[in-house]
């Protein structure tokens, strides 16, 4: 389940990634709260869809070969990402809107549970 878990999120990431990069004006306009952060910048914007990218390969990575270190150097700015969108929204009074929920469901919910899945991977035995 753990390696299933890597590799959804891992391609959740990847997918994100690809959307954000090949369509930076059209993710700008419609997802829920980005246009709020400022005036677009594509430079950023395709900074952070290259921060996905190598997210998600390195969970997907860590969900096929079993690799612990890789699942959790492959969630931690999924996680940062999680906080800090967090952070923004106790800033903007904790409200219930769709800018929450969209951030649950994309951005918090597979973060935690990509760091949850790699946390409690189990090694493999050397083989001998």
């Amino acid at each position: 389940m753990r390696h299933s878990i890597l590799i959804g999120v891992g391609g959740l990431a990847v997918v994100t990634a690809t959307y954000m990069w090949a369509a930076t004006q059209h993710w700008y306009e419609f997802i829920p709260g980005v246009a709020q952060t400022g005036p677009m910048n594509f430079h950023f914007a395709k900074d952070v869809a290259l921060a996905y990218l190598t997210s998600g390969a390195a969970l997907i990575w860590a969900g096929i070969n079993n690799d612990k270190s890789a699942g959790l150097c492959g969630a931690s700015w999924l996680v940062l990402h999680a906080l800090f969108h967090i952070w923004i929204w106790v800033h903007r009074g904790t409200p219930a809107d769709l800018i929450a929920l969209v951030n649950l469901i994309g951005i918090q919910i597979p973060a935690f549970a990509g760091l949850i899945a790699a946390a409690n991977m189990k090694p493999e035995r050397a083989k001998t």
